[in-house]
Protein backbone atom coordinates (compact mmCIF):
# COMPACT_ATOMS: atom_id res chain seq x y z
CA UNK A 1 0.00 0.00 0.00
CA UNK A 2 2.34 2.09 1.01
CA UNK A 3 4.85 1.94 -1.95
CA UNK A 4 1.46 2.47 -3.89
CA UNK A 5 1.16 5.37 -2.45
CA UNK A 6 4.73 6.23 -2.84
CA UNK A 7 4.53 5.33 -7.22
CA UNK A 8 1.39 7.76 -7.39
CA UNK A 9 3.17 10.86 -5.52
CA UNK A 10 5.98 10.49 -7.85
CA UNK A 11 3.67 10.46 -10.76
CA UNK A 12 2.11 13.44 -9.23
CA UNK A 13 5.34 15.18 -8.78
CA UNK A 14 6.32 14.33 -12.51
CA UNK A 15 3.24 15.51 -13.42
CA UNK A 16 3.53 19.05 -11.56
CA UNK A 17 6.69 19.67 -12.62
CA UNK A 18 5.60 19.07 -16.56
CA UNK A 19 2.93 21.61 -15.89
CA UNK A 20 5.34 24.11 -14.26
CA UNK A 21 7.43 22.99 -17.30
CA UNK A 22 4.36 24.41 -19.62
CA UNK A 23 5.96 27.48 -22.01
CA UNK A 24 3.10 29.43 -20.89
CA UNK A 25 4.91 32.62 -20.24
CA UNK A 26 7.43 31.90 -23.21
CA UNK A 27 4.34 31.74 -25.12
CA UNK A 28 2.85 34.90 -24.19
CA UNK A 29 6.24 36.28 -24.80
CA UNK A 30 6.85 34.95 -28.00
CA UNK A 31 3.40 36.51 -29.40
CA UNK A 32 3.96 40.14 -27.82
CA UNK A 33 5.22 42.58 -30.13
CA UNK A 34 6.84 46.40 -29.43
CA UNK A 35 4.80 48.74 -31.27
CA UNK A 36 5.60 52.38 -31.06
CA UNK A 37 2.42 54.39 -31.37
CA UNK A 38 1.59 57.77 -32.68
CA UNK A 39 3.19 60.19 -30.40
CA UNK A 40 6.45 58.06 -30.47
CA UNK A 41 6.16 55.54 -27.29
CA UNK A 42 6.88 51.70 -27.22
CA UNK A 43 4.67 49.49 -25.93
CA UNK A 44 4.51 45.85 -25.39
CA UNK A 45 1.73 44.28 -26.96
CA UNK A 46 -0.44 41.23 -27.94
CA UNK A 47 -2.23 41.96 -30.93
CA UNK A 48 -5.28 39.93 -31.43
CA UNK A 49 -5.68 39.73 -27.64
CA UNK A 50 -7.46 42.28 -26.31
CA UNK A 51 -11.09 41.98 -25.41
CA UNK A 52 -11.48 44.70 -23.69
CA UNK A 53 -11.26 47.79 -24.74
CA UNK A 54 -12.08 51.80 -23.39
CA UNK A 55 -11.69 54.50 -25.56
CA UNK A 56 -11.01 58.05 -24.34
CA UNK A 57 -9.94 61.91 -25.73
CA UNK A 58 -11.39 63.44 -28.40
CA UNK A 59 -11.38 61.22 -31.47
CA UNK A 60 -10.21 57.89 -30.05
CA UNK A 61 -13.45 56.05 -29.84
CA UNK A 62 -14.78 57.74 -33.34
CA UNK A 63 -11.07 56.01 -34.91
CA UNK A 64 -11.73 52.83 -33.31
CA UNK A 65 -15.28 52.58 -34.74
CA UNK A 66 -13.78 52.72 -38.00
CA UNK A 67 -12.25 49.80 -37.84
CA UNK A 68 -13.85 47.64 -34.85
CA UNK A 69 -17.23 49.59 -34.46
CA UNK A 70 -18.56 48.98 -31.26
CA UNK A 71 -17.17 45.17 -30.68
CA UNK A 72 -15.10 44.68 -27.50
CA UNK A 73 -15.95 47.81 -25.98
CA UNK A 74 -16.23 47.48 -22.24
CA UNK A 75 -16.80 51.83 -21.23
CA UNK A 76 -17.61 54.97 -23.41
CA UNK A 77 -17.22 58.54 -22.22
CA UNK A 78 -20.07 60.33 -21.06
CA UNK A 79 -19.87 62.72 -24.00
CA UNK A 80 -20.63 59.75 -26.48
CA UNK A 81 -23.93 57.91 -24.10
CA UNK A 82 -26.83 60.09 -25.48
CA UNK A 83 -29.48 58.04 -22.58
CA UNK A 84 -27.41 60.13 -19.73
CA UNK A 85 -29.03 62.89 -18.73
CA UNK A 86 -26.13 64.73 -16.96
CA UNK A 87 -23.32 64.61 -19.91
CA UNK A 88 -21.40 67.64 -22.37
CA UNK A 89 -23.67 67.82 -24.61
CA UNK A 90 -22.92 71.00 -26.53
CA UNK A 91 -22.26 69.06 -30.16
CA UNK A 92 -25.71 67.31 -29.47
CA UNK A 93 -26.96 69.62 -32.84
CA UNK A 94 -24.17 68.35 -34.50
CA UNK A 95 -24.22 65.37 -36.81
CA UNK A 96 -21.46 62.73 -35.41
CA UNK A 97 -22.06 59.55 -37.87
CA UNK A 98 -19.85 57.44 -35.27
CA UNK A 99 -22.05 58.14 -32.63
CA UNK A 100 -25.56 57.62 -34.46
CA UNK A 101 -24.20 54.70 -35.65
CA UNK A 102 -23.31 52.90 -32.63
CA UNK A 103 -25.81 55.12 -29.79
CA UNK A 104 -27.58 52.40 -29.03
CA UNK A 105 -24.29 49.94 -28.29
CA UNK A 106 -23.00 53.18 -25.98
CA UNK A 107 -26.02 53.52 -24.05
CA UNK A 108 -25.79 50.30 -22.11
CA UNK A 109 -21.76 50.87 -21.35
CA UNK A 110 -20.29 52.27 -18.26
CA UNK A 111 -18.37 55.30 -18.06
CA UNK A 112 -14.88 55.16 -18.56
CA UNK A 113 -14.51 59.37 -17.88
CA UNK A 114 -16.83 62.30 -18.61
CA UNK A 115 -15.23 63.34 -21.96
CA UNK A 116 -15.45 66.90 -23.86
CA UNK A 117 -13.62 69.57 -24.53
CA UNK A 118 -14.17 70.59 -20.86
CA UNK A 119 -12.74 67.54 -18.87
CA UNK A 120 -8.97 67.26 -21.09
CA UNK A 121 -7.71 64.70 -18.80
CA UNK A 122 -7.80 61.18 -18.32
CA UNK A 123 -10.34 59.51 -15.38
CA UNK A 124 -8.08 56.40 -14.27
CA UNK A 125 -10.44 55.78 -11.69
CA UNK A 126 -13.32 55.45 -14.19
CA UNK A 127 -11.19 53.73 -16.50
CA UNK A 128 -10.30 51.17 -14.16
CA UNK A 129 -13.73 50.21 -12.90
CA UNK A 130 -14.62 49.35 -16.88
CA UNK A 131 -11.43 46.77 -15.94
CA UNK A 132 -10.10 47.16 -19.56
CA UNK A 133 -7.24 45.13 -20.95
CA UNK A 134 -6.35 47.75 -23.53
CA UNK A 135 -6.79 51.82 -23.60
CA UNK A 136 -6.83 53.72 -26.83
CA UNK A 137 -6.16 57.30 -26.14
CA UNK A 138 -6.37 60.82 -27.90
CA UNK A 139 -4.26 62.56 -24.91
CA UNK A 140 -1.04 63.30 -27.04
CA UNK A 141 1.37 63.91 -24.07
CA UNK A 142 4.31 61.70 -23.54
CA UNK A 143 4.74 61.58 -20.04
CA UNK A 144 1.03 61.57 -19.48
CA UNK A 145 0.31 58.84 -21.31
CA UNK A 146 3.11 56.48 -19.54
CA UNK A 147 2.22 57.51 -16.43
CA UNK A 148 -1.58 56.40 -17.16
CA UNK A 149 0.20 53.09 -18.63
CA UNK A 150 1.85 52.74 -15.35
CA UNK A 151 -1.59 53.51 -12.95
CA UNK A 152 -3.86 51.32 -15.16
CA UNK A 153 -1.51 48.19 -15.59
CA UNK A 154 -2.59 47.93 -18.99
CA UNK A 155 -1.34 48.65 -22.87
CA UNK A 156 -1.98 52.60 -23.36
CA UNK A 157 -1.82 53.57 -27.36
CA UNK A 158 -2.01 57.09 -28.36
CA UNK A 159 -3.65 57.71 -31.53
CA UNK A 160 -3.00 61.12 -33.65
CA UNK A 161 -4.75 62.55 -36.72
CA UNK A 162 -3.08 65.83 -38.62
CA UNK A 163 -3.75 68.99 -40.25
CA UNK A 164 -5.12 67.76 -43.32
CA UNK A 165 -7.50 65.62 -41.31
CA UNK A 166 -9.15 62.30 -43.54
CA UNK A 167 -6.36 62.98 -46.00
CA UNK A 168 -3.59 62.83 -43.22
CA UNK A 169 -0.95 60.36 -42.85
CA UNK A 170 -0.95 60.55 -39.29
CA UNK A 171 -4.21 59.32 -39.49
CA UNK A 172 -4.15 56.58 -41.79
CA UNK A 173 -1.13 55.18 -39.61
CA UNK A 174 -3.46 55.37 -36.38
CA UNK A 175 -6.19 53.16 -38.77
CA UNK A 176 -3.17 50.45 -39.39
CA UNK A 177 -2.20 50.88 -35.85
CA UNK A 178 -5.68 49.95 -34.60
CA UNK A 179 -5.86 47.31 -37.37
CA UNK A 180 -2.63 45.72 -36.24
CA UNK A 181 -4.13 45.54 -32.65
CA UNK A 182 -6.98 43.94 -32.89
CA UNK A 183 -6.26 41.79 -36.24
CA UNK A 184 -8.31 43.98 -38.93
CA UNK A 185 -5.19 45.31 -40.66
CA UNK A 186 -7.48 44.24 -43.99
CA UNK A 187 -9.82 46.36 -42.49
CA UNK A 188 -7.80 49.03 -42.37
CA UNK A 189 -5.89 48.80 -45.63
CA UNK A 190 -9.83 49.07 -47.37
CA UNK A 191 -10.65 52.42 -46.02
CA UNK A 192 -7.35 53.64 -46.56
CA UNK A 193 -7.56 52.34 -50.19
CA UNK A 194 -11.06 53.78 -50.27
CA UNK A 195 -9.93 57.39 -49.65
CA UNK A 196 -6.66 57.38 -51.64
CA UNK A 197 -9.21 56.18 -54.11
CA UNK A 198 -11.62 59.35 -53.53
CA UNK A 199 -8.72 61.35 -53.10
CA UNK A 200 -7.82 60.56 -57.10
CA UNK A 201 -10.75 60.51 -58.59
CA UNK A 202 -12.34 64.33 -57.04
CA UNK A 203 -7.96 65.54 -58.21
CA UNK A 204 -7.83 63.67 -61.59
CA UNK A 205 -11.14 65.57 -62.73
CA UNK A 206 -9.73 68.97 -61.95
CA UNK A 207 -6.29 68.34 -62.09
CA UNK A 208 -6.45 70.11 -66.30
CA UNK A 209 -7.99 73.33 -65.11
CA UNK A 210 -5.70 76.42 -65.53
CA UNK A 211 -4.99 78.10 -62.58
CA UNK A 212 -6.07 81.76 -64.45
CA UNK A 213 -9.23 79.36 -64.83
CA UNK A 214 -9.88 78.58 -61.20
CA UNK A 215 -12.37 81.07 -59.44
CA UNK A 216 -10.80 82.34 -55.88
CA UNK A 217 -12.70 80.46 -53.29
CA UNK A 218 -12.92 81.43 -49.42
CA UNK A 219 -13.61 78.99 -46.54
CA UNK A 220 -15.15 80.11 -43.44
CA UNK A 221 -16.30 78.66 -40.62
CA UNK A 222 -14.13 76.34 -39.33
CA UNK A 223 -13.82 75.46 -36.05
CA UNK A 224 -11.13 75.79 -33.54
CA UNK A 225 -12.11 74.59 -29.80
CA UNK A 226 -15.68 75.66 -30.57
CA UNK A 227 -15.01 78.98 -31.91
CA UNK A 228 -15.92 79.74 -35.49
CA UNK A 229 -17.64 82.58 -37.58
CA UNK A 230 -16.84 84.08 -41.01
CA UNK A 231 -13.36 85.46 -40.29
CA UNK A 232 -12.38 81.59 -38.90
CA UNK A 233 -10.43 80.65 -41.85
CA UNK A 234 -7.69 77.94 -43.55
CA UNK A 235 -4.80 79.03 -45.83
CA UNK A 236 -4.27 75.56 -46.45
CA UNK A 237 -7.83 73.80 -46.31
CA UNK A 238 -7.11 70.01 -47.36
CA UNK A 239 -10.51 69.79 -49.45
CA UNK A 240 -9.17 72.70 -51.24
CA UNK A 241 -5.33 71.26 -52.23
CA UNK A 242 -7.62 67.68 -53.08
CA UNK A 243 -9.93 69.02 -55.53
CA UNK A 244 -7.63 71.68 -56.79
CA UNK A 245 -9.26 74.33 -55.58
CA UNK A 246 -7.78 78.40 -55.07
CA UNK A 247 -7.90 79.29 -51.76
CA UNK A 248 -8.86 82.67 -51.52
CA UNK A 249 -7.03 83.47 -48.34
CA UNK A 250 -3.57 81.64 -49.36
CA UNK A 251 -1.72 84.59 -48.60
CA UNK A 252 -1.90 84.08 -44.88
CA UNK A 253 1.64 84.07 -43.07
CA UNK A 254 0.83 80.79 -41.06
CA UNK A 255 -1.05 77.68 -41.67
CA UNK A 256 -3.98 76.07 -39.98
CA UNK A 257 -7.55 77.41 -38.43
CA UNK A 258 -7.26 81.27 -37.50
CA UNK A 259 -8.95 83.94 -37.47
CA UNK A 260 -8.45 86.98 -39.67
CA UNK A 261 -9.07 90.52 -38.88
CA UNK A 262 -12.45 91.80 -40.54
CA UNK A 263 -10.06 94.52 -42.11
CA UNK A 264 -8.12 91.64 -43.96
CA UNK A 265 -11.76 89.98 -44.68
CA UNK A 266 -12.99 93.02 -46.28
CA UNK A 267 -9.97 93.18 -48.25
CA UNK A 268 -10.28 89.52 -49.48
CA UNK A 269 -14.02 90.37 -50.60
CA UNK A 270 -13.23 91.75 -54.44
CA UNK A 271 -11.69 88.41 -55.38
CA UNK A 272 -13.71 86.24 -53.62
CA UNK A 273 -15.84 84.32 -56.50
CA UNK A 274 -17.74 81.80 -53.86
CA UNK A 275 -17.90 81.12 -50.35
CA UNK A 276 -17.85 77.98 -48.81
CA UNK A 277 -19.16 77.81 -45.26
CA UNK A 278 -19.37 75.40 -42.58
CA UNK A 279 -22.48 74.76 -40.94
CA UNK A 280 -20.86 74.90 -37.24
CA UNK A 281 -20.52 78.52 -37.91
CA UNK A 282 -24.41 79.32 -38.90
CA UNK A 283 -25.37 79.92 -35.53
CA UNK A 284 -22.62 83.00 -34.70
CA UNK A 285 -22.71 84.17 -38.22
CA UNK A 286 -26.66 84.68 -37.59
CA UNK A 287 -26.70 87.47 -34.60
CA UNK A 288 -23.91 89.18 -35.89
CA UNK A 289 -25.96 89.42 -39.11
CA UNK A 290 -28.62 90.63 -37.79
CA UNK A 291 -26.71 93.37 -36.60
CA UNK A 292 -24.86 94.39 -39.15
CA UNK A 293 -26.64 93.34 -42.42
CA UNK A 294 -23.79 94.85 -44.40
CA UNK A 295 -21.15 92.80 -43.24
CA UNK A 296 -20.65 90.62 -46.46
CA UNK A 297 -21.53 93.46 -48.53
CA UNK A 298 -18.12 93.24 -49.96
CA UNK A 299 -17.66 89.78 -50.92
CA UNK A 300 -18.33 89.36 -54.62
CA UNK A 301 -19.81 85.29 -54.06
CA UNK A 302 -21.83 86.97 -51.66
CA UNK A 303 -23.17 89.50 -53.97
CA UNK A 304 -23.62 86.82 -56.40
CA UNK A 305 -24.99 84.40 -54.53
CA UNK A 306 -22.20 81.64 -54.89
CA UNK A 307 -22.43 80.88 -51.07
CA UNK A 308 -22.38 77.29 -50.07
CA UNK A 309 -23.10 75.34 -47.00
CA UNK A 310 -20.93 72.57 -46.19
CA UNK A 311 -21.77 69.67 -42.77
CA UNK A 312 -19.84 70.57 -39.87
CA UNK A 313 -17.12 68.32 -39.44
CA UNK A 314 -15.42 69.09 -36.29
CA UNK A 315 -17.33 68.16 -33.26
CA UNK A 316 -15.67 66.02 -30.83
CA UNK A 317 -12.95 66.48 -33.36
CA UNK A 318 -12.70 65.38 -36.80
CA UNK A 319 -15.62 63.20 -38.32
CA UNK A 320 -13.03 62.24 -41.04
CA UNK A 321 -16.19 60.67 -42.94
CA UNK A 322 -17.78 64.54 -43.31
CA UNK A 323 -14.23 65.68 -44.36
CA UNK A 324 -14.48 63.20 -47.46
CA UNK A 325 -18.13 64.46 -48.30
CA UNK A 326 -17.29 68.26 -47.92
CA UNK A 327 -14.56 67.14 -50.29
CA UNK A 328 -16.91 66.09 -52.82
CA UNK A 329 -19.30 68.66 -52.14
CA UNK A 330 -16.96 71.90 -52.07
CA UNK A 331 -15.39 69.95 -55.74
CA UNK A 332 -19.04 69.92 -57.11
CA UNK A 333 -20.04 73.89 -56.04
CA UNK A 334 -16.64 75.01 -57.57
CA UNK A 335 -16.42 72.97 -60.77
CA UNK A 336 -20.07 71.96 -61.32
CA UNK A 337 -20.02 70.27 -64.82
CA UNK A 338 -17.26 68.66 -63.86
CA UNK A 339 -19.07 66.79 -61.21
CA UNK A 340 -22.45 66.00 -62.66
CA UNK A 341 -22.63 62.72 -62.25
CA UNK A 342 -22.16 62.74 -58.36
CA UNK A 343 -25.47 62.84 -56.04
CA UNK A 344 -24.28 63.93 -53.12
CA UNK A 345 -26.82 61.93 -50.93
CA UNK A 346 -25.61 58.43 -52.42
CA UNK A 347 -22.52 59.72 -52.20
CA UNK A 348 -22.51 60.44 -48.19
CA UNK A 349 -24.10 56.97 -47.91
CA UNK A 350 -21.01 55.42 -49.58
CA UNK A 351 -19.09 56.87 -47.55
CA UNK A 352 -20.47 56.12 -44.21
CA UNK A 353 -21.02 52.53 -45.19
CA UNK A 354 -17.38 52.14 -45.67
CA UNK A 355 -16.57 53.87 -42.56
CA UNK A 356 -19.73 52.85 -40.16
CA UNK A 357 -21.24 50.13 -42.10
CA UNK A 358 -24.47 51.89 -42.43
CA UNK A 359 -26.02 54.42 -45.01
CA UNK A 360 -26.33 57.61 -42.61
CA UNK A 361 -26.77 60.29 -45.09
CA UNK A 362 -30.41 60.50 -43.94
CA UNK A 363 -29.79 60.68 -40.26
CA UNK A 364 -26.93 63.48 -41.00
CA UNK A 365 -28.94 65.88 -43.12
CA UNK A 366 -31.74 65.54 -39.98
CA UNK A 367 -30.25 67.49 -37.17
CA UNK A 368 -30.22 70.96 -36.65
CA UNK A 369 -26.60 71.94 -37.86
CA UNK A 370 -27.33 69.87 -41.01
CA UNK A 371 -29.30 72.48 -42.31
CA UNK A 372 -31.30 69.94 -44.26
CA UNK A 373 -27.65 69.22 -45.94
CA UNK A 374 -25.09 70.06 -48.48
CA UNK A 375 -27.26 73.49 -50.42
CA UNK A 376 -26.10 76.86 -51.89
CA UNK A 377 -27.66 79.41 -49.26
CA UNK A 378 -29.84 82.00 -50.54
CA UNK A 379 -28.27 85.22 -49.35
CA UNK A 380 -31.50 87.06 -49.48
CA UNK A 381 -33.42 84.69 -46.83
CA UNK A 382 -30.74 82.17 -44.91
CA UNK A 383 -29.75 84.47 -42.56
CA UNK A 384 -32.86 86.38 -41.71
Amino acid sequence: MIKRLLVLFAVMIIAAMAVCATPVAESTSASSIVVTDMIGRQVEVVPGSYTRVVCIGAGALRMYTYINGADLLCGVEDIDNTSLQNRPKMFDSVAIPYRIAYEIEFSTLPSCGVGGPQAQAAEAEKILSCNPDIVISEYEDVDKENALQEQLGVPVITLRSGPKNVFDDSFKGSLRLLGQLFGKEDRAEAIISFIDKEASDISSRTAAIADDQKPSVYICGLGNWGTTNHLMTMPNYAAFDVANVKNAASGLGSKGVQAIEKEYFVSLGKDMDIIVMDAAAVKNVKPLFKEDPTMFDSCKAWQDGEVYLQMAFNAYYTNYELALANTWFIAKSVYPELFEDIDLTAKMDEITEVFLGKPLAEKIFSYPTSFGGYQKIDTATFFN
